[in-house]
């Protein structure tokens, strides 16, 4: 397969530089892209083009809207070759490329409805002494350039989920995907340009995030920065942003309660399939499930008989379950947490197994809350199961964590499932399914160090969107 390059993307123009970066085939290693290396100076033109298109091409709402929905159209008439660059350029399995794409092609439709539902609302000032006379409103502006920074879990799904509530609220965008997985950005690119999207609304600039990140954030002209990633990277980019909005998706450690009274298969299916999907790249992916000590070892065996039927290897593969983690690097890294746990006293219910990239799912139990396989991000095919006797206890457990993005609880007692949604301090719980569930309809952002602001077509609309008063004096 011969390599392609791809050049950075500027006002419209491909616009070549003096050096390039390889990106690899995550399952066999091959070099199928090149992407540019941008340096200040491409930066600073993709703001200046950026902006020049807000001032002087404004795109009507339902113009927006007939452009995402056309997006949707065209992105459903290529699946079969998005979901391929995202098998290869991810390593996603051909499900879970499946299911990104049914995801992207959705939230495209759901943007575009969106673009013609922005509005204001009254504001009764005639309610105060003094101003009888007055009538008051608020509308809803657009902000104008957001710089949006990508991650590589999702490249396709999580850039549309930037990109398109930018267009339908009416900015530009300048667009860093991740150096690892770029290829879907420029794929969506062609869509929506495709679809009769103006040039210079989407500008691409690549390259290393410790340069091109940097570069962004010295750009004042830039309103607005959305970005999903690492916890340090989202403190910083909020510590230099200033008194601009951020929007920051930075994570999770996601708990995953099975009570006493739970539904067993259902919730032994539903955490063994999305455990680990995306190898586990995801952050909502179920990491730590806390079972009822009344319930453990029943629940544990149906687990694991439903991860035994797992199939590990080549995404390609249409009947791979879980591929291969982004890089080499990071499988030894998970792997090293995995031995550190086994050797502070944990058990694998599982052989420990690593082949180059791909992880085998492991699960862990006799784990303390200070392993890391615990208390951090594994952000891998990696599982602990913990017992419990207490549900406050369950509570307290789930909440003992530096993140807050969603978690999940199994129970048939309606008591039970509104005290865990009103004490489990995660911006989203999810009753009788997984912390993995998201439809993108939702609200999605979470608490503590799991970021600030939230994503879905609505909700981001509305943060890339200024309310402005207005006051008629009659």
């Amino acid at each position: 397969m011969e390599a392609k390059s791809y050049d950075l993307y500027i006002g419209g123009e491909w616009v070549k530089t003096e050096s390039s970066i390889p990106v690899f085939h995550k399952y066999n290693g091959e070099c199928i892209a090149y992407i540019a290396r941008a340096q200040q100076q491409h930066v600073t033109k993709a703001v200046d083009e950026a902006q020049k298109t807000f001032k002087q091409d404004k795109l009507t709402p339902f113009q927006r809207y007939k452009i995402l929905l056309k997006a949707s159209q065209l992105m459903e008439e290529r699946r079969d070759e998005m979901e391929l660059s995202l098998i290869r350029e991810v390593g996603k399995t051909r499900k879970d490329a499946m299911n990104e794409l049914d995801r992207t092609i959705n939230t495209l439709l759901l943007s575009a409805e969106e673009a013609k539902k922005i509005h204001g609302e009254m504001v009764p000032l005639q309610s105060t002494e003094g101003s009888e006379n007055r009538l008051g409103f608020t509308i809803r502006v657009p902000k104008g350039v957001i710089g949006a920074i990508t991650p590589f879990n999702y490249p396709l799904l999580l850039s549309t989920h930037k990109i398109a509530p930018a267009i339908a609220a009416g900015n530009t965008l300048v667009v860093k995907p991740a150096t690892v997985t770029p290829i879907a950005t420029f794929l969506l690119l062609e869509v929506l340009e495709a679809a009769g999207l103006p040039k210079g609304y989407i500008n691409i600039v690549t390259g290393a995030g410790s340069e091109v990140g940097e570069w962004l954030l010295d750009e004042e002209r830039i309103a607005m920065f959305t970005f999903t990633g690492s916890g340090e990277v989202g403190r910083h980019i909020k510590e230099r942003s200033g008194m601009r909005p951020v929007a920051l998706e930075l994570g999770n450690n996601s708990p995953n309660i099975v009570h006493v009274d739970a539904d067993l298969e259902l919730a032994a299916r539903q955490t063994a399939a999305r455990s680990f999907h995306n190898a586990g790249q995801a952050c909502i992916a179920v990491q730590r499930i806390y079972v009822h000590e009344a319930v453990m070892q029943e629940f544990c065996d149906l687990y694991i008989s439903h991860v035994n039927h797992l199939k590990v290897g080549n995404p390609e593969d249409p009947d791979t379950d879980v591929g291969p983690m982004i890089s080499e690097k990071e499988a030894i890294r998970t792997e090293e947490w995995v031995h550190e746990a086994i050797s502070q006293g944990a058990k694998a219910l599982l052989p420990v197994k690593r082949e180059g990239a791909l992880f085998y799912p492991a699960v862990l139990v006799n784990t303390t809350p200070d392993m890391k396989v615990v208390c951090r991000e594994v952000f891998a095919p990696v599982v602990t199961i913990i017992p419990y006797d207490d549900l406050d206890e369950a509570f307290a457990q789930a909440n003992d964590s530096e993140y807050g993005l969603q978690a999940g609880i199994f129970t048939r007692d309606l008591n039970v499932a509104m005290k865990a949604a009103r004490i489990l301090e995660y911006g989203g719980v999810v009753i009788n399914d997984v912390s993995t569930y998201r439809n993108d309809v939702m609200p999605y952002g979470g608490v503590k160090n799991s970021g600030l602001g939230k994503e879905g077509p609505r909700y981001a609309v509305e943060e890339m969107t200024e309310e402005r008063m207005v006051v008629i004096n009659l």
